[in-house]
């Protein structure tokens, strides 16, 4: 059984003390790729550090987090830029609008969001979608783009069915994580009604981390355990929603399933 996490933080503090350890297990547990999505240019050295550590496995984005999006922005995405210059990237990630956090800067949100989904046309790679608080008018971006291609994945899915269909009519994957165990999200309900072709895993680590470990640091070892709620909901058995997921995943970020 192969899993991939497509959306896992493993270069941040929370892993520095036993980061081989939390890749060996993930490993035990048939994780064989691990996507890691920036956040802003303070975090982008050790993002670099940890792909270059796990060549084979680990795969590097880059972009600015809407949490991180202040004054400075336009400094922030000329880093992207320079980046790219230098490099190929699998996706632009994680980019989208929050409104949860702060609203002073939701225009200059907007304006990154734009500036960063333009970059990931002119590279011809997906985009990966953080949006809190903010689902609808993430969608609404994204929709100004379908007839251009774009594609990615709307990381941490916890919308309504409409929202859900809405997302897939654009082409666009759904990232579910572990609110998916959580007993209140909804998220099941609303899986239930998909296809699987649809939905990607991921962990969002050290974050989200799924029911039984919850209110522990999440790890991707804990992948396992998203793949099997949601084979609980679809009536699937653990490897079939391990092989459309890997499947899926494989497509969205252009290499051949292995």
């Amino acid at each position: 059984m192969t899993l991939i996490d497509t959306h896992t933080h493993l270069y941040l503090n929370e892993f520095k003390g036993d980061i081989d350890d939390v890749i060996r297990r993930a490993n035990l547990e048939g994780v064989s790729s691990f996507y890691l999505p920036a956040i802003d240019s303070s975090e982008m050295d050790n993002l670099l550090h940890l792909e270059a550590r796990y060549p084979d496995s680990c795969k590097a984005m880059t972009g600015l987090h809407p949490c991180s999006v202040k004054e400075n922005y336009k400094d922030e995405l000329s880093q992207i830029a320079f980046h790219l210059g230098k490099r190929k990237f699998v996706a632009i990630g994680e980019i989208g609008l929050d409104f949860y956090w702060d609203k002073t800067f939701v225009q200059e949100q907007y304006t990154a969001f734009h500036n960063q989904i333009e970059i990931a046309l002119a590279h011809n790679i997906p985009i990966v979608i953080h949006s809190r608080d903010a689902l609808d008018e993430a969608i609404a971006v994204v929709q100004e783009y379908h007839s251009r291609g774009l594609r990615g994945i709307f990381h941490c899915f916890g919308g309504t069915l409409e929202q859900a269909e809405s997302i897939i009519k654009t082409g666009f994957y759904l990232g579910i994580g572990g609110i998916i165990t959580y007993k209140n999200s909804g998220v099941a309900a609303v899986i239930a009604n998909l296809d699987m072709n649809h939905l990607v895993l991921e962990t969002d680590a050290p974050y989200l981390t799924p029911v039984p470990f919850r209110g522990k640091r999440n790890e991707s070892s804990y992948l396992k355990y998203i793949a099997a709620k949601i084979a609980e909901v679809k009536d699937l058995s653990l490897e079939e929603v391990a092989s459309v997921t890997t499947l899926n995943a494989n497509k969205v970020f252009g290499f051949s399933q292995r």
